[in-house]
């Protein structure tokens, strides 16, 4: 965070750091009263109306350290910023990415040296030339967008999974290194009411201090109408009833960073994994056409490596977790 610091004041930027210490979070769960809730505070309210940009970088100590707060004091907090979150999206001068930390890395079931070299590879950093990279991977996905903005349905098979799902008329959106780092994904907002059938989320996830894993849901008309986990069950379920929105789709993504080798918990990374697929529920991206509104926006990532097939329109675009028709091998 130093070096970001220092390069924003050479490039003539006035940087406005905020330092999130460690504990900070539990503290405001443990004594925070119903006061807390109730709006954004005005200081804070007011720099993110006034800067012209937004880079953030996690950095956490410990990934399990809200494991014993209650989801609906996160949900509250959630929907307090929601408005400020918003403000950032919708400006689309932001930035985000996360620091290799010893809590990362045990999340990851690796060593620190191990997981920063991960993060290296991840983010192209060892190339001889990161930005040429992220460029060229820039068009390969553009041709890939091209090819699913003439759809109007999405399918998704895979082991318990057979969803279909229409993006007429949305727009995809080129993940290509500009915002979130890593990268290597496009992604959409699906039409409303439209996904039906299950899906299978394969791939478990470290989020809000807990561990989710095994998720199944069963859409209706494009409404969660039954859902279930190996693993988190009760979130899952506190999350899709924190409001009306957090039971239809947000997001489709597709992954296609292929230099992402394994899945780590860290739906930062695990979303962009090549050869997968994932489906938020909760608040759409405008930029997409979604309409859904909610405080919620959660990734769920299916794996399509074994026995997956996407289909646009009915012709196969991806199978077992590969593009037969697109180069995206790292």
């Amino acid at each position: 965070m130093i070096r970001v610091y220092a390069r924003l004041l050479g490039v003539g930027a006035i940087p406005i750091p905020q330092v999130a210490l460690p504990g900070i979070q539990e503290l405001f769960f443990e004594h925070a009263k119903d006061i807390h809730y109730e709006k954004t505070p005005p200081a804070i309210r007011s720099i993110y109306e006034e800067v012209a940009a937004v880079i953030s970088v996690m950095a956490p100590h410990n990934t399990r350290a809200l494991a014993g707060v209650d989801p609906r004091k996160q949900q509250a907090l959630a929907k307090r910023d929601k408005a400020v979150q918003d403000m950032v999206v919708e400006r689309d001068r932001w930035a985000l990415t996360l620091y290799p930390t010893q809590a990362l890395a045990q999340e990851s079931e690796m060593g620190l040296e191990e997981y920063e070299e991960f993060v290296f590879e991840a983010m192209a950093l060892n190339e001889d030339d990161p930005v040429r990279y992220w460029r060229g991977k820039a068009g390969e996905q553009g041709r890939l967008i091209e090819r699913l903005e003439r759809a109007r349905e999405v399918r998704i098979v895979g082991p318990g999974t057979d969803l279909t799902l229409s993006v007429e008329g949305r727009r995809f959106i080129n993940g290509d290194g500009r915002r979130n780092m890593p990268c290597g994904e496009v992604f959409t907002g699906p039409v409303e009411d439209s996904a039906n059938g299950e899906i299978y989320f394969g791939i478990p996830v470290a989020v809000a201090g807990r561990e989710v894993m095994g998720v199944r849901l069963r859409f209706e008309g494009g409404r969660v109408v039954e859902a279930s986990a190996e693993k988190g069950e009760e979130y899952l379920h506190s999350m899709l009833d924190a409001d009306e929105g957090a039971r239809y789709l947000g997001e489709l993504g597709i992954g296609t960073n292929y230099g992402i080798r394994r899945a780590t918990k860290n739906i930062l990374f695990d979303e962009k994994l090549g050869g997968t697929v994932h489906l938020a529920v909760g608040r759409s991206y405008e930029k997409t056409g979604g309409k859904n509104d909610s405080s919620v926006h959660w990734d769920l990532i299916c794996d399509l490596r074994e026995g997956g097939e996407l289909y646009a329109d009915g012709q196969l675009v991806e199978k077992d977790g590969a593009f037969p028709d697109f180069d995206f091998a790292a």
